[in-house]
C-alpha cells in the first residue's frame, strides 16, 4: 500500500489551464472521492495520477517517491474506467489474467490471482462466461477484479458506476465500500454524484473550474461548507439560497429582511461580520425548516410540487422570485397549496454575494 501526494500540480492544454495548483496528501489506506460537475478536472487529475496525462507543473507522489516521468504500468496503481472494456472474445477467467499473462507473470501465480479476487468479488461461478453473458452489475465486477489481480498500491476508479442503473449503483456502492475495508488499500475515487462522494469517502475533495474548493470528512463538508459553492453542492435535495438585506448590524448579531418574502426577518449572531444596508445570502437546508412559529422567522409558502417517499416529502415552493424552496416534511398527505414553515436562526448559513461563508 502506499499514500499519494500531488504538490502544486498543474494541467495546461495550450494556453489554456485546467488544472490550478492541486495540492492534495492521500494518506495510506484511504478512500479519497474527487467530487464536482461536469468538466471541474476531476478526471483529468485522476488521470494524472494513473500517469495517463502527463502534468504540466509540480510533483506526484506515490509512496514517497516523485513518479512524474514513471510510466503508467511502473507507479503501482490500477485503474478502473467508466466503460467496463472487457474484451468480448474472451470469458472472465481470460479477461481477469490478460494483463498479468502479457507480462510474463508466472502461470501459477496468475491463477491464483485470479481466484482471489473472483472469491473477493463473487464471481467464481462466472469465470467461463463471456461478457455478453453478465449484467451490467457483473460486468463492472469483473472490470474491478482486473485491477484487484494486479495487486496494485492505490485503485484509481474514474466514474465505475454511472452506466448502471440507479439500483445497481446502490448495490455497487456497498460493494466498492466492502472492498476498500477488505483491501485496506487506498483508494481515489472520481464521481459528480454527491450521494456517492458522501456515503464512500473518508475525505472529500471538492473541485470546481480546476481548482480544490474544500477538503474533509463527508459530515465536516456537509455541516461547515467553506463557501456557497460547497454548500450547495453537497447534499440532496441542495442547500436552499435566499437573498437578504442587512438592515441591523452590531456586536450580538445582525438582522436581516428576506426580500423575496414581503421582508420577513431574521436575527443571526454573526457579531460584527456584515454591516447595515449589504446584500447577502441565506441557507437553509430542506430539513433544518421547523413548524410555523417554532423558530425565528415565519414563512407562508405557495407549494408548486410535493414529491412523496415514503415516510419523508419534498415540498417545492415558489416564491415568484428566481428562489425555489425545497422543504422536508414529514410525509404529507392530501392537496398541498401553501406551507407556513419557520427559520431556525441556528441552522442558518449567511454568505456574500461572491460565495464567501461568513457565517
Amino acid at each position: 500500500m502506499a499514500g499519494v501526494t500531488l504538490n502544486e500540480v498543474k494541467k495546461r492544454f495550450g494556453a489554456f489551464e485546467v488544472i490550478h495548483g492541486a495540492s492534495l496528501e492521500v494518506n495510506d489506506g484511504e478512500f479519497i472521492v474527487f467530487v464536482g460537475p461536469s468538466g471541474c478536472g476531476k478526471s483529468t487529475l485522476l488521470r494524472m495520477i494513473a500517469g495517463l496525462e502527463d502534468i504540466s507543473g509540480g510533483e506526484i507522489g506515490i509512496g514517497g517517491k516523485v513518479v512524474n516521468d514513471v510510466e503508467p504500468a511502473d507507479r503501482g496503481t490500477a485503474m478502473v474506467f467508466q466503460s467496463y472494456a472487457l474484451y468480448p472474445h474472451m470469458n472472465v477467467r481470460q479477461n481477469l489474467s490478460f494483463g498479468l499473462r502479457m507480462n510474463g507473470n508466472p502461470r501459477e501465480d496468475t491463477e491464483r490471482r485470479v481466484r482471489h479476487a473472483a472469491e473477493i468479488l463473487r464471481i467464481t461461478e462466472l469465470l467461463d462466461r463471456r461478457p455478453r453473458q453478465l449484467s451490467g452489475g457483473q460486468r463492472q465486477r469483473v472490470a474491478i477484479g482486473r485491477a484487484i489481480v494486479r495487486e496494485p498500491e492505490v485503485f484509481l476508479f474514474d466514474e465505475p458506476l454511472s452506466n448502471l442503473d440507479a439500483e445497481l449503483r446502490v448495490q455497487m456502492r456497498v460493494e466498492i465500500a466492502k472492498l476498500h475495508a477488505e483491501l485496506g488499500t487506498t483508494m481515489i475515487y472520481v464521481t459528480h454524484d454527491q450521494t456517492e462522494a458522501m456515503t464512500l469517502a473518508d475525505r472529500i475533495v471538492v473541485l470546481r473550474d480546476g481548482r480544490i474548493e474544500q477538503i474533509g470528512r463527508p459530515l465536516d463538508l456537509y455541516d461547515d461548507p467553506a463557501n456557497r459553492f460547497v454548500a450547495g453542492f453537497l447534499g440532496s435535495p441542495k442547500m436552499n439560497f435566499l437573498e437578504a438585506e442587512v438592515v441591523a448590524s452590531g456586536s450580538t448579531g445582525a438582522t436581516l429582511a428576506l426580500l423575496n418574502h414581503q421582508g420577513a426577518k431574521l436575527t443571526i449572531p454573526v457579531a460584527n461580520a456584515v454591516s447595515g444596508g449589504e446584500r447577502v445570502v441565506v441557507g437553509i437546508r430542506p430539513e433544518h425548516f421547523r413548524e410555523a412559529g417554532k423558530g425565528d422567522c415565519n414563512l407562508q409558502l405557495d407549494v408548486d410540487v410535493v414529491e412523496h417517499l415514503g415516510s419523508t416529502s419534498y415540498v417545492y415552493a415558489n416564491t415568484n422570485s428566481p428562489e425555489q424552496l425545497i422543504v422536508q416534511r414529514e410525509e404529507q398527505q392530501g392537496r398541498l397549496d401553501t406551507l407556513n414553515v419557520s427559520i431556525p436562526s441556528a441552522r442558518v448559513y449567511l454568505f456574500d454575494q461572491a460565495g464567501k461563508r461568513l457565517q
